[in-house]
């Protein structure tokens, strides 16, 4: 039987159907979650999202986990229970061949961050492989593109470089509903950005919208399927994807369709999608659908859904990379990012967000969410 025949259940093993969409119409689930019943609500989700066609279980699936910070803080990485719930539900529908998939930054580690952020303590608990793709045995290859790309080659003209793993594989990114500095809102398709490129990733910012829109056309080059399971129990607002301010939202998004799916939790937000230049020129170069009226949203109505997040803040740390990315530095943009004089900027952005901001702020509001009813369900990992 193909993938594309699979028969989907549901969490209590009865066939789900969801709605036949039309080869022109993307899905987008939005489902209802609690902490009680949060692994069933994944399932539903990706159920719903019609998750057997799109991704074919005789192959190895990778799960792009994010870690934003290595510290926890709500909204920010993926959540233990978003990474639980995906592995059951995948595993309920016949996928076996799971592999977590782990990047660090610059500025984050990623063994830390597995650590902190209750990841190892789900890997460890489900017998999850991973592989961190910036340190060996993981390899790096050179990687053409089929697709013409809008920065990519300009910016790593001796070439572009994935990690080995990836190519021939499935893919399900686990991203989380935040803002963002530089891109307002960042989901599915900002999951790719630390997965896919190596760690002069920081090297794109300055054209992130246009990074994002290339990874997104090489991501459906090399795999030959992919999803997204987007968490937003609790949701970040404000200048993310670190100095946010959380709010429980309850809710889970899954989808095939990387674009639709970073649309809806844009309008969600209640950010207008097409105006976000990473979902604009997804959408009209083909690489998914960004109007959300063309979008089939099934599992809840949000017509109405409008939680006026904000995404045009900024911290004192990102205000200074603005002004080399946009601003008056930008003729020092080389100088200052493409020499060892960028450790500066690293070692600033540390200082800012591991000691001042998590000091002074940060810490209260995450001990004001181990509170709610999902900070105690992350204490209990």
């Amino acid at each position: 039987m193909q993938a594309s025949e699979r028969p989907t259940q549901s969490p209590s093993g009865q066939p789900e159907t969801p709605p036949a969409p039309s080869s022109e119409r993307a899905v987008v689930a939005v489902v209802a979650a609690t902490p009680e019943t949060v692994f069933a609500d994944i399932e539903r989700a990706m159920v719903l999202a019609d998750v057997g066609r799109h991704l074919n279980p005789e192959l190895e699936t990778l799960l792009k986990i994010n870690i934003s910070w290595q510290h926890w803080y709500p909204a920010c990485s993926t959540s233990p229970w978003q990474l639980e719930g995906v592995i059951r539900a995948l595993r309920n529908l016949g996928y076996q061949q799971l592999t977590g998939a782990h990047n660090g930054t610059v500025v984050v580690d990623s063994f830390e961050g597995e650590e902190k952020n209750k990841h190892k303590a789900v890997q460890d608990k489900m017998n999850l492989p991973v592989v961190h793709l910036d340190t060996p045995p993981n390899r790096w290859v050179d990687y053409k593109p089929k697709a013409e790309m809008l920065v990519l080659d300009d910016i790593f003209p001796e070439g572009i470089q994935i990690p080995e793993i990836f190519e021939g594989r499935n893919i399900v990114h686990l991203p989380t509903m935040k803002t963002h500095v530089f891109t307002t809102m960042t989901g599915a398709m900002k999951n790719a950005f630390g997965g896919l490129l190596h760690r002069k990733r920081h090297w794109t910012h300055s054209v992130i919208h246009e990074t994002l829109v290339d990874l997104l056309a090489i991501q459906q080059e090399i795999h030959p399927g992919l999803f997204a399971v987007m968490d937003g129990t609790f949701a970040g607002d404000g200048p993310g994807p670190r100095a946010m301010r959380w709010h429980v939202k309850n809710r889970i998004l899954a989808s095939a369709d990387q674009v639709a799916i970073d649309a809806v939790a844009a309008k969600m937000m209640g950010f207008d999608p097409m105006s976000l230049k990473f979902i604009r020129l997804a959408h009209e170069r083909g690489l998914g659908c960004g109007d959300v009226s063309k979008i089939d949203v099934v599992g809840e109505d949000i017509s109405q859904v409008d939680w006026k997040f904000t995404g045009v803040e900024s911290t004192f740390a990102s205000r200074g990379q603005k002004l080399i990315y946009w601003g008056p530095l930008k003729p020092l943009e080389n100088f200052l990012l493409r020499t060892p004089l960028v450790s500066l900027a690293f070692l600033a952005s540390n200082l800012y967000h591991n000691g001042y901001w998590l000091k002074t702020k940060g810490r209260r509001r995450i001990a004001a969410a181990m509170q709610t009813e999902w900070g105690k369900l992350f204490e209990s990992y």
